[in-house]
């Protein structure tokens, strides 16, 4: 069973920066988007950014001009640059791979932790 595995959360200052990365245990093929979403406690899991096969991207409006979604075909990997981190972006940060199946990966879960 593939499993998405993350990393590069932590606790930053606001204003500062932090990048998620996410890599599949194995490769997946036929893979349609990258995403990621985000939790904060009490709230209901969002969208953040995602990115398609053909590298079109999206975002939420709370994160537009501030997060980057990217990704490496040939690593199979996406990665989110987050710059001036506001306090309201804490959260579990979860990874998402989804095929033309429409079957969905999702990675354990990252915590952001930004400090005011």
């Amino acid at each position: 069973q593939v499993q998405l595995v993350e990393s590069g959360g932590g606790l930053v200052q606001a204003g500062g920066s932090l990048r998620l990365s996410c890599a599949p245990s194995r490769r997946i093929f036929n893979m349609k988007s990258m995403g990621w979403y985000r939790q904060a406690p009490g709230k209901q899991r969002e969208l953040v950014a995602v990115i398609s096969n053909y590298g079109s991207t999206n975002y939420a409006d709370s994160v537009k001009g501030r997060f980057t979604i990217s990704r490496d075909n040939a690593k199979n990997t996406v990665y989110l640059q987050m710059n001036s981190l506001k306090p309201e972006d804490t959260a579990v940060y979860y990874c998402n791979m989804k095929d033309w199946n429409d079957f969905n990966y999702w990675g354990q879960g990252t915590q952001v932790t930004v400090s005011s």
